[in-house]
């Protein structure tokens, strides 16, 4: 029995409901009289929706599959052997429901030792080897491939990547050591770092094939076929594959540290999955295989039981699987359809909101003001819009002009709404405001139709309570930008009813946005966990502690902005709106800054300039603070920013404005921007001892974000 069997036969009774991945040999004569050839196709047997991957299994069934192969290979029976999958899936790399129970340091060294010992078995074959990658192909997916002679790639292919910085990993099956070794180490600290640090940016087939990872490229309507062509043409020496020198002296090094200042920008030096990466780039300037396989295996271990992976993974799953079935969501067969949309206000969130329920609803969209130049301007930019996406060749013609059809704008409420099934109003954030337009929308809407706030911290209660059907009114809190930030927060007013709640996450599934059920609470979820997180900041701004000081506190955390450098994109005005609106509510825990009050009536954008292209303390802004003398250091601000967070978290949850501690994460995740590499922010506070030490207990179980015990 071979030690890779031993290993994988360890791994598998740790993954009892892995998916298991098969690996078929079949036999065929190559065109052009180039011969006999053997090609493994992985599948597991379900279709493109439920991916391939790679758990102990798996390995298991490719290795008995290279064992078929490397015996014809050796007898002389095959003059090559190639590895595909089933349509539209290549494969996706490792099988994380499996990471996720391990408990021990050398079950997870057998993991990655066990894909290297399956992967690197192509590079050793007697014969030249194929990767065909006919279809999405990420982490281990990607890295099988690396280990053949050659390559091809689909331009039809719309996913391709090494995502595993982003959760939390490095590529540990070949990935570190066999890119920069193919394609030089700019270009891979660029896939491997800088892609995956960048929201996890996939990559098409044809920047697969100009990277250099795939030496051709073929449509994908006939792309076996071609591939097989080609290969053919390779083996016969028709066709040679010149692969360009790669730099091994300084170039290797500049490259290197490149990526650790892209990780520095990013994380802070608050996750450690990149620069372990990073280290073994820069280990792989050698050229020894062997070495860095060795190093890859050490990265993972260490890696899967640390708390960063688990959070990853936790995140990954909160994104992908609670965030496409709400918690809490009523029967969504009580939905009524939306065939024309209506928003009050053309001003610009307006007019982003106007343009999102243009495009995925593809229904007539009306925007309504109080005079008819703002109402011109809200359809003018979304025309302008539109017409961004034709020049990017991102819409044709035709469906430009379609979509322009479908908006219009009037100043009559009762002309513009009569039809409506879903209104919306964007204006200006002032209750007596919200619902004098909720009256007089209501007046002229039909009977059925949901009126809609996109609030960001005022009671949508309050604003249903002077309407006659007050059940209709529904909290549909955008975050800015709209196009880019997923979190939609739907509230729940004391009377909102089911068939009106439906028919809001039936609208936010259309929109494409992660709905996520939340209380009539003030500021919901996302603006007040930042209005406290900052709050804290400004407080201790406030009784002394200097700017800069404040700021670096929170780098550990590796959020992706300082706090004064969030407020600037959110806007000072509205920072302290919201933090009035919190101080009304919570006296006790929610203060408003007489700094942030000064910098607002000044007319400041934010505390800081940027003449020498980095933040600096704006000296206008300087001049106006007031500060006390008591001055804390960064651990002390840290500390407690932390439990102030933990503190509103508790709270929030006993309240009951979530369902769970995972709802929370959901939304700072998809919201703000929060980093994968927490997992949002409970699993940090766990893993910190934070929660603890404030509520008395932890936010989620052992296990959950976390090693298991």
């Amino acid at each position: 029995m071979s030690t890779t069997t031993e290993l994988l036969q360890q791994a598998s009774a740790l993954f009892p409901d892995e998916v298991v991945t098969s690996a078929h040999v079949r036999h065929f004569d190559l065109p052009l009289g180039a011969g006999r050839f053997a090609l493994i196709t992985l599948d597991n047997g379900l279709d493109h929706t439920k991916p391939t991957t790679f758990g102990p299994q798996s390995l298991a069934n490719l290795n008995a599959a290279i064992d078929q192969v490397e015996k014809e290979a050796a007898d002389g029976e095959i003059v090559g052997a190639g590895v595909t999958g089933k349509p539209f899936i290549f494969a996706v790399g490792a099988d994380l429901k499996g990471v996720e129970l391990l408990k021990e340091h050398k079950d997870a060294l057998a993991i990655g030792k066990g894909g290297h010992d399956v992967f690197k078995r192509l590079a050793a074959l007697a014969v030249p080897t194929f990767a065909y990658y006919n279809g999405a192909a990420m982490g281990g997916g990607v890295e099988v491939g690396l280990h053949c002679t050659y390559r091809t790639v689909s331009a039809a292919i719309p996913a391709f990547s090494l995502p595993e910085v982003f959760l939390g990993l490095v590529p540990g099956w070949g990935g570190c050591t066999l890119l920069p070794n193919l394609i030089g180490p700019e270009k891979a600290v660029s896939v491997i770092i800088e892609n995956s640090l960048n929201q996890n940016k996939q990559l098409k087939g044809k920047q697969v094939y100009e990277l250099g990872i795939a030496d051709a490229i073929f449509e994908g309507a006939d792309f076996l076929e071609q591939s097989l062509i080609w290969t053919a043409s390779v083996l016969k020496g028709e066709i040679r594959i010149e692969r360009p020198v790669i730099d091994r002296g300084e170039g290797w090094d500049q490259a290197v540290a490149k990526g650790r200042f892209i990780a520095d920008g990013k994380v802070h030096g608050a996750a450690p999955a990149a620069y372990r990466a990073l280290d073994i780039i820069a280990a792989a300037k050698n050229g020894d295989l062997q070495q860095g396989y060795d190093a890859e295996d050490k990265a993972l271990a260490d890696l899967i039981m640390g708390g960063e992976l688990r959070a990853g993974i936790y995140a990954f799953n909160l994104v992908q699987k609670r965030g496409k079935r709400p918690a809490g969501a009523p029967d969504k067969n009580l939905a009524r359809p939306v065939t024309k949309v209506g928003v009050v206000g053309a001003g610009l969130m307006a007019s982003q909101l106007a343009l999102l329920f243009l495009r995925r609803l593809e229904v007539p969209v009306v925007l309504t003001d109080i005079d008819q130049e703002r109402v011109d301007k809200g359809v003018a930019y979304v025309h302008a819009e539109i017409d961004k996406l034709l020049g990017k060749g991102r819409i044709n013609q035709d469906k430009a002009n379609r979509l322009k059809a479908l908006v219009t704008g009037v100043l009559d409420k009762a002309e513009g709404f009569a039809d409506a099934d879903f209104v919306i109003e964007a204006v200006f954030e002032e209750m007596g405001v919200k619902q004098k337009v909720f009256a007089e929308v209501e007046a002229v809407a039909p009977a059925h139709a949901i009126l809609a706030t996109n609030t960001s911290s005022l009671s949508v209660s309050e604003m249903a309570s002077k309407l006659k059907h007050p059940e209709r009114v529904v909290g549909f809190h955008f975050f800015n930008p709209v196009a880019i930030l997923p979190l939609l927060e739907i509230v729940r007013g004391e009377r909102t009813d089911d068939a009106s709640l439906a028919t809001a996450f039936a609208v936010a599934k259309k929109l494409k946005k992660t709905a996520v059920l939340v209380k009539d609470a003030p500021a919901f979820v996302v603006n007040r966990i930042l209005t406290r997180f900052m709050g804290e900041i400004q407080n201790v701004i406030d009784e002394g502690t200097p700017v800069d000081v404040a700021e670096r506190a929170i780098e550990p955390l590796g959020l992706p902005m300082s706090p004064l450098v969030l407020l600037e994109l959110v806007g000072p005005a509205i920072g302290l709106h919201v933090s009035e609106t919190l101080n009304k509510a919570f006296p006790d825990r929610f203060t408003v800054s007489p700094n942030l009050k000064a910098v607002v009536e000044a007319g400041k954008r934010g505390f800081y300039v940027y003449d020498s292209g980095k933040p600096e303390l704006d000296p206008e802004v300087a001049a106006l603070l007031k500060q006390g003398d008591s001055v804390l250091t960064e651990a002390q601000v840290r500390a407690r920013v932390l439990d102030a967070v933990a503190q509103e978290i508790g709270l929030m949850l006993d309240e009951g404005v979530v369902a769970e501690a995972q709802d929370i994460d959901l939304c700072l995740i998809t919201g703000a921007g929060w980093p994968f590499h927490l997992g949002g922010i409970t699993p940090y506070l766990d893993r910190e001892g934070v929660a603890e030490r404030v509520n008395g207990k932890r936010f989620l179980e052992q296990g959950v974000a976390s090693v298991p015990a």
